[in-house]
């Protein structure tokens, strides 16, 4: 029987280093016949001793299993999302902003990688082997689709080399030009639809239920990205070097350079070699190189501070503007939205685009019947740029934007400082309502379980839901009846909304949808104020002295809660029991820590960067980006700023050591 293990083990081992040689090096040392045979040979004995099953043995690149639902997963380490540019002014002035952080001495490296346009995958690897695969989601959690994952032969299942014990890599999925067109050339000669894009293409292929279909499509996966806790790294570029010498798909064009204006060289070439590449990329990525400043630098809410997508100029195409309807989104704002004749843009057939608001109309001075021309903005959302001025509509066909409602008649208004049209019937008009709703059950804020947006529409038009309070008002036997409705999923949307009830009262303020209130603003009121009645009664003024609220938010708080109709709604929901009160914990915000303002800055032996973030925060403190006079702590890392260390000393802000800080808050504790 040893030698039966052995032999598997050997011809695994083989196959794992032909399968890098051809999809990796491209550099074959053996004929397709001669892998196939060692690849049936492997699956024979698997199948006669299954006792030496492996997860990542390379016969699983064939696929099989089906899979009916996937898992949602939180990321161990959040996948941001980058912010982008279509000017080279804007990256200069994103590197005044890097330099005003990290010191105008600092000396800067970037890497310059090319923006590959698929869908983006975080891949988990422990001792070695694939352990998890999971969408990027939201960039909080995402869908596990590891079984789909390992039939995709660019991605690795074991590695070679010194790799960390664990760690996330970060890549893109892709459907090459020619694989796309092989598909589609298939799907014709079939009778079937074409697929639009690569791009659209590669992102719904990952989520097949037949992990067998997924093997078939000519995917291939890039890797960009490391993820973890003890890589022993120190830069970007040595990160991709790593990578490609543990077994990843990076590519060689990604070029370490030493200023904005070699970014710019790199930009420049790349915007004409681009057109020849045998797959989609449609910007490029630059990277402040050394790690630990990027951890000084770290991140904004939703992207990192220390990395900018540039985007290429989008594809334009002209068409014929056949009409223009109205959408009404949940805060009761009116988009005007262009129906388009079909026109083909970057692989993707295009009828809609949007027109924002009344004074894009005027500017455009729209008729029906104009020949416009449209480009996707970031390649994604259409939008028309101008209009064709020897092709134009008739006079008396000139597009006017509305003054009612269009779903419920009301009058349209709009506020001193607004370009936004707004229907006010806030608590009658039907999108308003189910928008409300819609946003109240999402993942950032109550996060019910078994609800869907799908359904939350077919509740409100059989007359079940017409404010969130309601939710808690459902019954099974009003839902059951209802179509698509088993008993099944009708026990599990019940049993999420009684969950909901203990969600904290950050999500349950962020899920009313006040406008100006997102989810960092009702963090920090929840933690000033404590609870619904503190906020309820406080003014503007009051309101304005808490940290990062300006007088909007302050007086779109005030507007609300002096809403007879909203003052019903919040009885209503802490009648049900949700939770009002922000809930402390013990050693939760002591007197030395409670408001007092903390700079984070350098690399840390004990914490991540943003786990001692979130133990300030923990602990009542507040995080601000730069030193101030209003200042009270910078906790100093290793590899900090000199800049802050000088502002600091001049200000006269206490500086923490890492060791400094851990007595500092056990002393308090």
């Amino acid at each position: 029987m040893e030698e039966i293990q052995e032999k598997i083990l050997k011809l695994r081992e083989e196959l794992h280093q032909h399968n890098h040689k051809y999809y990796i090096e491209d550099a074959p040392i053996i004929s397709d016949f001669a892998f196939d045979q060692m690849l049936r040979e492997l699956q024979e004995l698997e199948t006669q001793y299954p006792q030496f099953q492996d997860p990542n043995s390379p016969t699983q690149r064939v696929g099989g299993e089906v899979t009916k639902s996937f898992d949602t997963v939180s990321h161990r380490y959040p996948m941001y999302s980058l912010s982008n540019t279509y000017s080279k002014e804007e990256l200069f002035q994103w590197e005044e902003r890097i330099r005003k952080i990290l010191g105008s001495e600092a000396v800067i490296s970037y890497t310059c990688e090319l923006k590959f346009d698929g869908a983006s995958i975080s891949l988990t690897y422990v001792d070695g082997a694939l352990t998890q695969a999971l969408t990027r989601g939201d960039g909080i959690q995402g869908d596990a689709i590891t079984t789909n994952i390992k039939t995709i032969k660019t991605i690795p299942l074991k590695l070679n080399g010194d790799y960390p014990p664990f760690f996330e890599i970060r890549g893109e999925i892709i459907l090459p030009w020619e694989g796309f067109h092989k598909m589609n050339k298939e799907r014709e000669a079939s009778g079937e639809p074409l697929y639009s894009n690569p791009r659209n293409t590669a992102s719904g292929s990952l989520k097949l239920q037949d992990s067998r279909l997924v093997a078939e499509r000519p995917l291939t996966c890039f890797l960009y990205g490391l993820a973890g806790d003890e890589l022993s790294i120190d830069s970007q570029f040595e990160a991709l070097q790593k990578a490609r010498a543990w077994g990843f798909k990076v590519p060689d064009s990604a070029r370490l350079v030493h200023s904005i204006d070699a970014v710019f060289d790199f930009i420049t070439e790349w915007d004409v070699k681009r057109k020849d590449l045998p797959y989609e990329i449609d910007g490029i990525v630059i990277k402040v190189n050394s790690l630990s400043q990027q951890e000084e630098l770290g991140f904004t809410a939703k992207a990192p501070r220390w990395a900018m997508a540039y985007k290429y100029q989008a594809e334009q195409a002209t068409t014929v503007l056949e009409g223009v309807h109205y959408q009404v989104g949940r805060t009761g704002a009116v988009t005007p939205v262009a129906q388009l004749k079909p026109v083909l843009i970057s692989g993707t057939i295009v009828k809609r685009a949007s027109l924002h608001n009344a004074d894009q109309i005027e500017k455009l001075a729209l008729r029906i019947g104009d020949t416009v021309f449209v480009e996707k903005g970031g390649e994604i959302i259409p939008k028309i740029t101008a209009v064709k001025t020897d092709e134009r509509g008739a006079q008396e066909d000139a597009v006017n934007f509305i003054a009612c409602c269009p779903e419920c008649g009301s009058e349209l208004e709009r506020e001193a400082g607004e370009a936004q049209h707004y229907c006010k019937n806030e608590m009658v008009c039907p999108p308003q309502q189910i928008g409300k709703i819609q946003h109240f059950i999402s993942r950032k804020a109550m996060d019910i379980e078994g609800l869907g947006g799908e359904t939350v529409s077919l509740l409100f038009h059989e007359g079940l839901l017409a404010t969130v309070a309601d939710l808690y008002r459902l019954q099974k036997e009003q839902v059951l009846p209802l179509e698509r409705m088993a008993e099944k999923s009708v026990n599990n949307l019940l049993e999420g909304i009684e969950k909901s009830k203990g969600k904290p009262f950050s999500k349950v303020l962020f899920g009313l949808g006040i406008r100006y209130v997102g989810e960092t603003v009702a963090k920090r009121l929840a933690k000033a104020f404590g609870s619904l009645d503190a906020l309820q009664s406080a003014s503007v003024e009051t309101l304005t002295a808490t940290e990062e609220i300006g007088e909007r938010i302050a007086q779109s708080l005030v507007d609300y809660f002096a809403e007879p109709s909203n003052q019903r709604l919040l009885e209503a929901l802490h009648a049900f029991g949700l939770q009002m009160v922000e809930v402390q914990t013990a050693g939760q915000s002591p007197p030395a820590f409670k408001g007092k303002r903390f700079v984070v800055s350098g690399v840390f032996e004990r914490y991540s960067r943003e786990g001692i973030k979130n133990e300030i925060e923990q602990l009542g403190g507040i995080i601000v980006s730069s030193v101030s006079s209003k200042t009270d702590y910078l906790v100093a890392g290793v590899g900090m700023g000199p800049a802050k260390k000088t502002k600091a000393e001049t200000l006269n802000v206490s500086i923490l050591s890492e060791p400094d800080f851990i007595a500092f808050k056990e002393n308090r504790e």
